[in-house]
């Protein structure tokens, strides 16, 4: 029997209180300008008039955030804030400040916030190495699901490296059964020293309640996007490997003699790469780096991507079933002769955002760099290019005929005008011909 109420009492209550004012809560909102597409045409409007503004709506969305350095930086889920005018972030005592958006990593939807016109200290969370973590260790979860206010849920860790969520370029996530709900995201997942494991970004369920299974990138990812907005990036600087992996199918690992389908098969390589220096080779089959075995191309996508630029990485490959070990220099890809340009002229690509392929383009992208082509990098939702159907990541290779190289070929070939389209586009390593109305 215990001896006092003190040895029966086990509470995460002081682990709360020292993470807890660390976690906010994020309000972000944009202006919908609710158009009646009928009132574009001048005869419509002469008979019916109306030719005035249309109504505006406002669009919100709520998720959480963590606190990451004391001068006012908060990590959160870029889905969050997508798109928004106006970001607001609210503390754990009430205070309520507008806060700008500093850094947006759409691969690891992941955006780093800056709070706007205050000197002020603020308490934050320290990063937990998130190698460390077991299966079965306790975490909390911190956030404020539905709108509620603050709330703590506890669980375990139920799984490691799940790399087939598909939620992000970079699946490699923490599977969690603390009770994550709508408006947690961007949340802390913090272990029992009070150090932050995770930032949680989605729930897997058919009712978007929560079902036991939640999902956070892990710490060691964050870390490397925050490390970005403070040095003052617009962008994540990560390693460049300069060659496309593949993974390996039971059929692949029966031709290469492998007792299990494990590992991440090097399927296209860009010359003079960090990779191809290394002296890595089509057909190499990748099983480990700096000592750490990789499943799958997500799993080594991930280690790959963590490690910081300037030294080296030892990667553990097989070829022609012998071991060999390849030290690949980590270095960020070259982004020179991107000319990124917005397409304004009246025709069927206006308002895309477009780059030349850039190798910082083919690794951000996900593209074979061997490519030549423009890619749609931005699409607004109002753009012409969007209602077309045109998407993001798509390569246009030609135009009315005419090769499209670089940006400034497409810029020439839609000031020309035109009254029909016809335009050769590569989506998902397909070529597609399309004929549109000018």
């Amino acid at each position: 029997m215990p001896s006092s109420a003190a040895e029966l009492r086990l509470s995460y209550a002081p682990i709360v209180q020292r993470v807890q004012p660390g976690v906010v809560n994020v309000f972000a909102s944009k202006v919908i300008q609710n158009r009646n597409p009928l009132m574009e045409d001048p005869i419509f409007r002469r008979f019916f008039g109306g030719g005035g503004p249309q109504p505006e709506q406002m669009a919100r969305s709520l998720g959480s955030g963590v606190m990451v350095d004391a001068s006012g930086l908060v990590v959160t889920n870029n889905h969050v804030i997508e798109g928004a005018d106006q970001v607001k972030v609210s503390l754990a005592d009430k205070r309520e400040f507008e806060a700008e958006v500093i850094l947006k990593d759409s691969r690891t939807d992941l955006a780093v916030l800056k709070l706007k016109d205050t000197t002020d200290k603020f308490a934050t969370l320290d990063f937990a190495n998130s190698d460390d973590l077991l299966v079965g260790d306790v975490v909390l979860a911190i956030g404020n699901p539905f709108g509620v206010g603050q709330t703590v849920t506890h669980g375990i860790i139920s799984a490691l490296a799940r790399t087939q969520v598909g939620i992000t370029d970079y699946q490699f996530f923490i599977q969690t059964d603390a009770a994550i709900n709508p408006g947690n995201s961007g949340g802390a997942l913090v272990d029992v020293a009070g150090k932050l494991v995770g930032v949680n970004t989605a729930i897997f369920s058919r009712s978007g309640g929560s079902q036991g299974i939640g999902f956070a990138i892990p710490a060691n990812m964050v870390r490397v996007v925050v490390a970005s907005a403070k040095s003052g990036g617009k962008a994540v600087k990560r390693p460049w490997l300069g060659a496309r992996l593949q993974a390996v199918t039971p059929e692949i690992a029966e031709t290469l003699g492998l007792k299990l389908p494990n590992g991440a098969l090097v399927a296209s390589m860009t010359p003079g790469s960090p990779s191809a220096r290394a002296g890595l080779k089509l057909s190499d089959l990748i099983v480990g780096i700096n000592g750490i075995a990789v499943d799958d191309p997500n799993a080594f996508d991930y280690r790959f991507a963590t490690q910081p630029l300037g030294g080296s990485a030892e990667v553990d490959v097989m070829r022609a079933g012998k071991p060999l070990k390849l030290t690949i220099p980590l270095e960020v890809a070259p982004d020179t002769g991107r000319d990124e340009i917005v397409i304004k002229s009246r025709s069927p690509f206006q308002g895309a955002k477009v780059a030349n392929i850039s190798p910082a383009v083919a690794d951000e992208m996900r593209l074979d760099s061997s490519v030549e082509g423009v890619v749609v990098t931005e699409l607004s939702d109002d753009a012409a290019a969007a209602s077309v159907g045109f998407q993001k990541g798509d390569i246009i290779l030609a135009v009315n005929g005419s090769k499209i190289a670089k940006t400034a070929d497409l810029d020439k070939a839609t000031k020309a005008g035109a009254r029909l389209w016809r335009i050769l586009l590569m989506r998902g390593g397909q070529q597609i011909n399309v004929t549109l109305g000018g």
